[in-house]
């Protein structure tokens, strides 16, 4: 195997380092990640087009009966039995103060990651698909909006609104 090579502009050729080669290697896997798209799981609120990051996501469920919990904020619509473990599930559309549609057949409970045991299920009125948007393509939200929207990014001609999840399930939070 030859070693790299490099002709310098005598016509001569000199041996390139190593260190210099592995250096171009990585500047070229940093460009790379830097571009990669970020993949968003899409859904509907009142209308309105919403996304989370898709690794926040353990599965998406029809909606089931609820059980009403006491003595919960108003966004904990209760809890629901999913192969024997116990979520949680949270109205999304209450958490964030958006239009409330009664549930149809198209809403659905996407059940994210848990940590400590705890799991959580959003209430949505629809999941749409997943995406891969561009990181240049994901902006900061107007001045004044909301907490828990963290950034827009626009797809097919409309803006999805992209969740912070760690202040839409910090519900003592809440303003």
């Amino acid at each position: 195997m030859s070693r790299p090579t490099n002709t310098n502009p005598s016509g001569g050729e000199e041996s390139m380092g190593w260190e210099s080669l592995a250096r171009a290697a990585v500047a070229h896997q940093v460009d790379e990640e830097a571009s990669l798209p970020r993949e968003l799981l899409t859904f509907t609120l009142g209308g309105d087009p919403y996304a989370i990051p898709v690794e926040w996501a353990r599965e998406i469920v029809r909606l089931q009966a609820i059980t009403p919990m006491p003595r919960v904020p108003p966004e904990i619509r209760g809890v629901i039995s999913l192969r024997g473990e116990i979520v949680q599930v949270l109205d999304l559309s209450l958490r964030l103060g958006v239009q409330t549609l009664e549930p149809t057949r198209t809403s659905r409970i996407i059940v994210l990651h848990g940590d400590h045991g705890s799991v959580t299920g959003l209430l949505v009125d629809s999941v749409r698909e997943v995406v891969r948007v561009a990181e240049e393509a994901i902006q900061p939200p107007p001045t004044g909006d909301s907490d828990t929207v963290e950034a827009l990014c626009r797809e097919d001609g409309e803006f999805i609104s992209l969740l912070n999840m760690d202040r839409v399930l910090d519900l003592g939070g809440k303003s």
